[in-house]
């Protein structure tokens, strides 16, 4: 049970609304009590002597007005309270998932993480919302029942209460393989999810490869295995009902056989019977609620427990205690003897890196397809934490800066552009939200964006729906660039950020990364020949280490090089586009005019 009350933990804030809303039970309850109450005076007063008519109708119609309001408030108070838990609930779980690590992501399908925050999240929704309204409600209203029992014939009303055992020990059973059960489901219908998402975001490699069979033979075995689990589900809980119409029937046997006894006798008047037959029966319906509400909470118990293992898996990169923002005025980068393993790889994929990336400089960072060069450049930013040596901004270790005040001051562009679905306006301006139109248009304009956005449909307002897919690859790229120009980070990290281009829009990318270059410090992981040759530096990368570190002509020179080889191997894609003065080269001209 520490899930739920984990669960309920979450309910204090609200616990006002919770509060207003019991008074209202109570009288929901005491209404419903007061109407079984009549039914004596009404047999034994009014119907044989026809006196207070009026008056009993009056009474009646009273009570009915107050049990509805009770129920209306009740229901829509706790459903308010409940509401406001599972949205806390939901944003927290969001909020921790979005901050983890790389390496949480890479080990989680996104299925799978949807699933938490959808499918477990309305399983919890149901009960917090209804089922614990339900259980106040109509436990309050099995109380004043059994108070009326109790009042009309004691005895009686404890042979039949005895008979409550009987419900109660197959209820907690059924219980608990609800639990399992459900959690199986929940499992089942992750997995759902997750061939969801696959699909659909691969829908064209789907069709490519004529996979649609497949892909829905796939998802049916999956769907059938979540039709079963879930009947097994249904079968549980439905095996209660008739078990407590077969207690119930026989505590109606014993009702009748005493209360006509005693009538006989005159023991018990007409009235009295009536009260007491009508309260026995009215308890039936609060206890199969209360028998479904169990089912309910132990479900939402299974699905708390998805819930809570996944805000309690902690990846996320934090500040250390003390830590600083970051001045970047000085965005010299320097790696100190650099090591990094990830948590659950045994090899070391970086060893003793160690470089320095002077203010301005641009450093191209090659090497063959795991070598490490993006997981170099993914420590800048901290999303990973180096296993040894440290990284320096201006002297600082990144370690000892906020995350915020750090990653502020850097910006990316890579070959796989995360676009939103949303308008260009918003796109461009997702880190700098209170950029004016102008700005935006200013960085469209000098990332050679403007002229395809104005020939749009609503030109900077048009949506270019999910990962921007309604427009070319180019245009995608120019779209992040202009997001990183609007940002205008001192420092700039590129992955692959031409490979994916035809020539055509890598002349006009290539320009815009010029332009964003200009000034700035950035690693640039690359392919393409043209690009490597305009950096300041080079370093090369090779199991893990840094083998070799010049410039291109410099390193070419160099007999056996590993990059000579890297060269002659063709390993670098030539560009057509001439080669194009870096920045420093720009100054260091200028100069030597002045």
């Amino acid at each position: 049970m520490t899930a739920l009350r984990r669960l309920l933990g979450y309910a204090a804030p609200h616990k006002s609304r919770i509060l207003v809303a019991l008074p209202a039970m109570v009288c929901y309850a005491a209404a419903a009590a007061g109407l079984l109450a009549l039914l004596e005076f009404i047999f034994d007063e009014v119907l044989p002597k026809g006196e207070r008519v009026g008056l009993i109708c009056g009474a009646v119609m009273a009570l009915y007005v107050i049990k509805g309001a009770g129920a209306y408030l009740s229901s829509y108070l706790m459903a308010d309270a409940g509401q406001r838990v599972v949205h806390d609930v939901r944003t927290e779980l969001f909020g921790h998932i979005l901050g983890q690590s790389t390496v949480f992501f890479g080990q989680r399908a996104t299925g799978r993480l949807l699933s938490r925050i959808t499918n477990d999240i309305n399983r919890v929704q149901q009960v917090v919302s209804e089922t614990f309204g339900d259980l106040l409600r109509e436990s309050l209203a099995l109380t004043f029942f059994a108070t009326i029992l109790v009042y009309q014939d004691a005895r009686l009303a404890l042979v039949c209460i005895t008979g409550a055992p009987l419900v109660v020990y197959p209820l907690v059973r059924l219980g608990q393989r609800v639990r399992r059960t459900t959690r199986r489901s929940q499992e089942e219908l992750e997995h759902l999810s997750h061939l969801t998402v696959e699909a659909f975001t691969g829908h064209r490699i789907v069709q490519a490869f004529q996979a649609e069979t497949f892909e829905r033979h796939k998802f049916e075995q999956a769907s059938h295995r979540l039709y079963r689990t879930n009947m097994k589900v249904t079968s549980t809980v439905s095996a209660l009902p008739p078990l407590m119409e077969l207690v119930g029937g026989l505590s109606v046997v014993a009702v009748l056989v005493y209360g006509s006894r005693e009538i006989a006798e005159a023991e018990m008047t007409v009235g009295q019977f009536v009260t007491f037959m009508a309260a026995l029966l009215a308890m039936y319906g609060p206890v199969k609620k209360l028998s479904r509400v169990n089912a309910n909470i132990q479900g939402a118990i299974a699905a708390a427990e998805r819930i809570f293992e996944t805000l309690d898996t902690h990846t996320e990169t934090e500040d250390r205690a003390g830590a600083k923002e970051l001045a970047v005025a000085d965005s010299a980068i320097e790696f100190r003897d650099v090591e990094f393993q990830y948590h659950d790889d045994i090899d070391t994929v970086l060893r003793g890196v160690s470089f320095t990336v002077q203010t301005g400089q641009i450093v191209a960072v090659v090497g063959l397809s795991g070598a490490g060069k993006t997981t170099l450049v993914n420590l800048v930013p901290r999303f990973h934490d180096v296993t040894g040596g440290a990284i320096l901004i201006g002297g600082v270790d990144v370690r000892d800066v906020t995350l915020t005040s750090l990653r502020r001051g850097i910006g990316m562009v890579t070959q796989d552009t995360i676009l939103f679905d949303a308008s260009i306006t918003d796109n461009i301006a997702y880190a700098s939200p209170d950029a004016t139109r102008a700005e935006i248009e200013s960085v469209a304009r000098a990332a050679h964006a403007h002229e395809f956005i104005v020939d749009l449909p609503n030109g900077y307002d048009t949506t270019i729906g999910e990962r921007g897919q309604r427009l070319s690859g180019g245009q995608r790229q120019r779209l992040t660039i202009a997001r990183a120009l609007l940002k205008n980070p001192p420092i700039l990290i590129l992955d692959e950020a031409t490979s994916a281009l035809d020539a055509e829009s890598e002349l006009l990318v290539q320009d815009a990364l010029e332009k964003l270059l200009l000034n700035r410090t950035a690693f640039v992981i690359a392919h393409r020949l043209s690009t490597i040759r305009r950096a300041d530096a080079i370093i090369v990368l090779q199991g893990g280490r840094v083998v070799e570190s010049g410039r291109h002509a410099e390193l070419l020179a160099r007999q056996g090089s590993v990059y000579a080889k890297l060269y002659a191997t063709q390993v670098f894609d030539s560009n057509p586009a001439p080669p194009v003065e870096t920045p420093a080269e720009v100054a260091r001209a200028a100069d030597g005019m002045s």
